[in-house]
């Protein structure tokens, strides 16, 4: 007898649930493709009716990981019922896009080639899950987007349309935010809780943030109690824990100091 089976037994100490990794990334990977027929073979109308099929059966295939096979079976037909709902969320999040980001030249591009787009549809797919009850697949599906973008939103958190992601990397939206529509979020954005405390897993703990907000890089907004007012304005690098007025605008000012280097010979005190 192994010496490690100790190590084991330890992982038996209570149900698993086994779900594939490798079959669930390439599931986000082929849902996304299937959704905006991204690959040349979606021209032919009949392959995109067979994949439709391939990605049920698959989805089937992954939620029976944690549910009995009827549930399974009754949860991807809930999916694929709510997926052109889904698709038009995502359509206005695409034009949104177009519309206030003047590097993006297509819809092309942003579906091919934007992180922010992909993690929110990602997010949306994985949203449905999770309210689905399909708990450990949705978190699966937020940290596989997490990992390829940079950008970790809670399968929980309620986005509304017309989303804009820019750039994206380090922005972090808890699981009790709520998001309305016509908001931006650039990157490094924090949408967090005031304290971490498992006796207030059920409280609000994130904030919500109404329609029309403009959030910029590196902004902390905390607290679930906390709201940012509908057409605010927040600046980069500020940090908010108190609800803020519609029609806002707050900023963090700092000092920038500029002389001749000729004439500043004392060492500077970097950080490297």
């Amino acid at each position: 007898m192994s010496k490690n089976k100790i190590i084991y037994q330890s992982n038996f100490m209570e149900s698993k649930i086994f779900l594939s990794k490798v079959k669930a990334s390439s599931w986000i990977n082929e849902m996304s493709d299937w959704l905006f027929c991204s690959t040349k073979e979606y021209v032919d109308y009949n392959f995109f009716e067979t994949k439709e099929q391939e990605l049920q059966m698959i989805l089937q295939e992954l939620l029976e990981e944690e549910y009995s096979k009827e549930s399974a079976r009754h949860q991807t037909t809930v999916f694929f019922e709510t997926i052109q709902s889904v698709y038009k969320k995502l359509q206005l999040d695409l034009i949104a896009i177009l519309n206030f980001d003047p590097a993006a030249k297509s819809r092309s591009e942003v579906v091919l080639a934007y992180p922010g787009f992909f993690a929110i549809t990602v997010h949306r797919f994985a949203h449905v899950l999770w309210n689905n009850g399909s708990t450990i697949l949705a978190r699966f599906m937020a940290e596989y987007a997490h990992s390829k973008t940079g950008i970790d939103i809670h399968p929980a958190a309620t986005i509304g349309e017309s989303f804009f992601i820019d750039h994206g990397t380090g922005i972090v939206i808890g699981e009790t935010a709520t998001i309305g529509k016509n908001v931006k979020i650039y990157q490094g954005v924090t949408l967090g809780a005031l304290t971490v405390s498992k006796d207030k897993a059920a409280e609000k703990r994130h904030p919500t943030i109404e329609d029309d907000v403009v959030i910029y890089a590196n902004a902390t907004i905390l607290g679930g109690k906390t709201v940012i007012g509908k057409g605010a304005v927040i600046g980069g690098n500020v940090w908010i824990t108190n609800s803020i007025a519609a029609q806002s605008l707050v900023y963090h000012k700092s000092e920038i100091m500029i002389k001749n280097i000729q004439n500043f010979p004392e060492a500077l005190n970097f950080s490297i």
